[in-house]
């Protein structure tokens, strides 16, 4: 693994704007969760629905107004919601909820036809693309980022898929989910793929395939997707994010097996969890 940057924090050329996900609690309150938001060095709050979290259903049970008053009591804000269950053309309520509660970005997969390569595939991301236009101009209209993970068993999820989605989406408010986990696990192709989609990228998951995530295994060898535990260097993941001056989220991650518990027990585990990852990250920043 490459040696690890000297340089201090606070001059680094990338200062990730950190995001805390409310999954990596599994199903815990809203209200136990929010007071760890400063504690890992975050400003915003990533709720998702079940099965992963329930604080989006959550939300939904206290009320707006409630969750606004929640947010505000411990000076974060919402940045992000996970949306998978409604997918790409189904967020335009969504979208509209996110405004209200000044949140700027929702993620979601992409829809199409899976396993294409060449030109099949990247004529398929413009069908994609072209399909996304009415739901584009609510995101503009509301001020909302949808961006679009590469997750597996989709029509975006290898690198060629990204780079056409990058190349011919017609709106700023379209961006991909950037997520290590889902593609080789090669620092150089890594890279070079983030250099390549530059400010398209909206969203960046540190998070590693490690030993996978849908085989229960001892936790030891579950949390190897954390940054610092698996074999991944993010060294030169983070330099490339450096060199595209990237200003979107970043998420520290990673998924629990099964679904729905927190990556450790009790809350203040989880945390301590994702603040070691935060520091293997910051002594190599760029």
């Amino acid at each position: 693994m490459a040696g690890a940057s000297v340089l201090p924090a606070a001059e680094a050329k990338l200062k990730p704007k950190y995001i805390l996900g409310s999954c990596m609690y599994g199903y815990t309150a809203l209200s136990e969760i929010v007071p760890e938001v400063h504690k890992v060095g975050a400003t915003a709050l990533y709720i998702w629905p079940k099965v992963h979290g329930d604080q989006r259903e959550q939300l939904d049970e206290m009320g707006e107004e409630k969750f606004a008053a929640l947010l505000k009591k411990h000076d974060v804000t919402l940045g992000c919601i996970t949306q998978y269950k409604l997918g790409p053309f189904g967020l335009q309520n969504e979208m509209r909820l996110a405004q209200r509660l000044g949140c700027s970005t929702i993620v979601t997969g992409g829809k199409g036809p899976k396993g294409l390569t060449g030109s099949e595939l990247k004529a398929a991301v413009a069908t994609f693309i072209e399909q996304m236009k009415p739901h584009l101009a609510v995101a503009e209209e509301t001020g909302v980022t949808i961006a679009i993970e590469n997750h597996g068993n989709n029509l975006i999820e290898s690198p060629d898929s990204l780079k056409y989605l990058a190349e011919l989406r017609p709106s700023k408010h379209l961006a991909i989910a950037f997520a290590p986990y889902h593609l080789p696990q090669e620092e150089e192709l890594l890279s070079d793929l983030i250099r390549t989609l530059g400010d398209s990228i909206a969203m960046f998951y540190a998070w590693q395939h490690g030993m996978g995530c849908h085989i229960k295994l001892p936790k030891e060898q579950e949390l190897l997707q954390m940054p610092g535990r698996g074999e991944l260097d993010f060294e030169p993941l983070l330099a490339a994010l450096g060199d595209i001056n990237y200003q979107g989220w970043t998420e520290i991650f990673m998924h629990p097996v099964p679904r729905g518990i927190p990556i450790l027990e009790p809350t203040s585990a989880v945390t301590a969890e994702i603040n070691r990852s935060r520091d293997y990250l910051t002594k190599r920043l760029p």
